[in-house]
């Protein structure tokens, strides 16, 4: 008896959520088409947004950063409109409170993705670079080429793709080589102990400044010092600076035409650059060293 009255229960209860999952069928239906429609509307919303922030900011990690921040809240307020709308709301107030509190444990769980990502929202606002600028995080060297809300992507000049975790880039130091264009390098020279120095310096500093990509003024001056005393050579610093958001290819052409020009016009002054003197010490009863000339 007491069986035959629990398949009753069952049965009836089989037969209350069946006509009430009827009964919402409508109401599913309809959320349904709101998901649907809310993710090709906001599609749209998205491309426009883009746009317009793009066109007003200049800033693509900016602008791809506020993007996915109004994309992603667009789709939390459709998928609650639609929970709500197919009498779900419960399962909503629930969904929000569960995120709550599993954001609490997750963020304890894995808190250096919590850390990476408050940094990725930071660097968004406040950072030390923009797109393709050429630097340097820690001993990682590049160009800026990503920045997500979790890491930011390098490329370095030998072609490798290299991901940084944005708590890093907060926490190190960031060179950058390209924020205002310019670029200082330089290079040594060695000339003869019997050249004038002056001279040298004249005829190198006319010769640098006056090659095409120098920037010379008062705030980026070219200059030319003795660096030190060489073995055979009076070692002259040339230090010079250009103008270039390409700081491999563009600066590294710069600098050769800048080594050219400074050889040419060495040899056409009469100035010499001497090869180290190699000095050779005899020991013991060796009084002579056996040399050949080869044609």
């Amino acid at each position: 008896m007491n069986f035959n009255n629990t398949i009753e229960k069952l049965k009836n209860s089989i037969q209350q959520y069946w006509y009430q999952f009827l009964e919402q069928v409508p109401e599913i239906f309809i959320a349904i088409l709101i998901i649907v429609l809310g993710f090709l509307i906001t599609k749209s919303i998205i491309k426009v947004f883009r746009k317009a922030v793009a066109k007003k900011s200049k800033d693509p990690l900016m602008t791809n950063f506020l993007t996915k921040t109004v994309k992603t809240a667009f789709i939390v307020l459709i998928i609650m409109l639609a929970l709500k709308t197919a009498g779900l709301g419960g399962v909503a107030a629930g969904v929000l409170t569960a995120a709550g509190a599993s954001a609490v444990i997750i963020g304890f769980a894995f808190k250096d993705v919590g850390e990476n990502f408050i940094s990725g929202v930071i660097l968004s606002f406040n950072r030390p670079f923009n797109i393709n600028d050429t630097v340097m995080i820690g001993d990682i060297f590049g160009k800026v080429k990503m920045m997500e809300f979790r890491f930011t992507k390098l490329k370095t000049f030998d072609g490798r793709d290299v991901y940084i975790p944005n708590s890093d880039v907060i926490k190190k130091a960031v060179y950058n080589y390209t924020e205002d264009g310019f670029y200082r390098l330089d290079f040594i020279v060695g000339i003869d102990y019997e050249d004038d120095v002056d001279l040298a310096k004249k005829v190198i500093i006319d010769t640098v400044v006056n090659t095409l990509g120098v920037i010379d003024t008062d705030e980026h001056q070219c200059f030319v010092t003795v660096d030190s005393l060489g073995v055979s050579t009076v070692n002259l610093k040339i230090i010079f600076w250009t103008k270039t958001k390409e700081y491999k290819r563009a600066a590294l052409e710069v600098k050769s035409d800048v080594i050219k020009n400074v050889k040419r016009i060495i040899i056409k002054n009469g100035l010499n650059m001497p090869a180290d003197i190699t000095e050779i010490k005899l020991y013991g009863t060796q009084d002579s060293i056996p040399v050949k000339l080869t044609r």
